[in-house]
């Protein structure tokens, strides 16, 4: 069930020198000049592992060198994992794309927009259409979040504390239901808690919280021990530290201890956070990435068919529209310019606006701390990065992986 050694990268088109020289890149930039604690870089081809490097340690004063089983917190790699389940759900006949979130949830069918005013004073019009289980996917239906500082309702958000980690995941979208969208659904491209929606809805047709959704359909099959929403007391050691990039000042934090000391992270949470509560390893990720790219099976073990998969890779932003084209220049887990949107992670539709060599229909996303995936289906290349520095982007590794990654294909 598990993958052996890694093969050697000139059996799979991959030139070992500039793999080798990747590692070096990230460690005398990023490691040695004391920018990150570690980087961890993951690289397969027809679903041989040809590179695997750990490098750093689990924190910046002391902890220990990161390995295989180092334990990260990957966020909103999550999204992808959630958007599986629910199509899982849909090849079952449980949800159709188009059906009201309201059929599932159903104080949704009274959510307004927001229509001008202040946080004290504000008014709300009906939206064009209600939010269809399509827009969750492709977060077009008007949901946003309260962290990302960009319009009023993100203040509302954070007024009412949805997201809090002290309710269940069915109390946080009752709350969301009760506030405005910031657009009518279908209108743009806004990233927020559109997924966690997406969650419930998997929990109230599957009728299983989603943790055992997951760990009974999704990890169990695939052998993703390492993947939960918390770490057990048995493997908490392999838990690194997690830090926070003050991007005014450029200081930098513990957002979470690592180990035992982890507040999120030790004890099972009550909030099961849909879009980006899950910690995983390289090696369990590299998993869930190898089950995608052969069409939705791995080992014996099928999730979904690969027509499916075919139909998630593709660009579902309306009129093939980009995610520049729709969103706003806000927070993204990916270039806006030259990617679309599937169900459940961005598509690359235009290499040249990309700015970086791949193929088209490449899908990928990324996580808060600066983790990131990606899996090129025409080259059968599955690349995975992970460090534990919020937020996102605030050094260009993913880019630079990238360019790295792609330049030691030899044939």
């Amino acid at each position: 069930m598990f993958e052996h050694d890694p093969t050697e990268p000139g059996e799979v088109g991959l030139n070992p020198e500039r793999l080798e020289a990747m590692t070096d890149f990230f460690k005398t930039r990023y490691l040695d000049t004391g920018k990150l604690p570690c980087m961890a870089t993951l690289v397969s081809r027809g679903g041989e592992i040809a590179h695997e490097a750990y490098t750093g340690n689990t924190a910046f004063k002391g902890g220990a060198p990161i390995n295989q089983d180092t334990i990260f917190r990957i966020y909103s790699m999550t999204k992808p994992i959630t958007s599986v389940a629910a199509m899982m759900c849909f090849e079952e006949g449980d949800l159709r794309l188009d059906h009201p979130v309201s059929k599932y949830i159903p104080e949704f069918a009274e959510t307004e927009v927001w229509d001008g005013g202040n946080l004290k004073d504000y008014k709300t019009r009906k939206p064009d259409r209600e939010i269809q289980v399509r827009d969750l996917f492709t977060h077009t239906s008007g949901i946003t979040y309260g962290f990302l500082f960009q319009h009023e309702v993100d203040a509302l958000y954070r007024r009412e504390k949805v997201g809090e980690p002290g309710v269940t995941l069915e109390e946080m979208c009752k709350r969301l239901a009760k506030l405005p969208l910031v657009f009518s659904p279908g209108d743009k491209w806004n990233y927020g808690h559109s997924i966690d929606v997406l969650g419930r809805v998997v929990e109230v047709v599957s009728g299983q919280t989603l943790d055992v959704f997951f760990r009974e359909r999704i990890f169990g099959p695939l052998g993703m021990n390492d993947t939960d929403f918390y770490v057990p007391e048995d493997k908490i050691d392999r838990l690194m530290t997690c830090y926070s990039k003050d991007p005014m000042t450029g200081e930098v934090t513990v957002s979470d201890e690592g180990g035992a000391a982890s507040k999120a992270y030790a004890k099972q949470p009550t909030m099961l956070n849909a879009g980006g509560g899950l910690v995983s390893t390289l090696r369990d990720y590299h998993r869930f990435c190898l089950c995608m790219m052969r069409g939705g099976t791995l080992d014996g073990a099928r999730l979904l068919s690969p027509k499916t998969l075919e139909f998630m890779r593709m660009n579902h932003l309306p009129g093939g529209a980009t995610i520049k084209d729709m969103g706003d220049e806000t927070f993204s887990e990916a270039r806006m310019d030259g990617n679309g949107f599937g169900l459940g992670w961005s598509v690359a539709v235009d290499m040249v606006e990309l700015m970086q060599p791949g193929s088209e229909g490449t899908y990928s996303w990324g996580g808060l701390a600066n983790t990131f995936f990606w899996i090129d289906p025409e080259e059968e290349l599955i690349a995975i990065q992970a460090t534990q520095m919020i937020p996102s982007g605030c050094y260009p590794i993913r880019p630079q992986f990238q360019q790295l990654v792609y330049s030691a294909i030899d044939w």
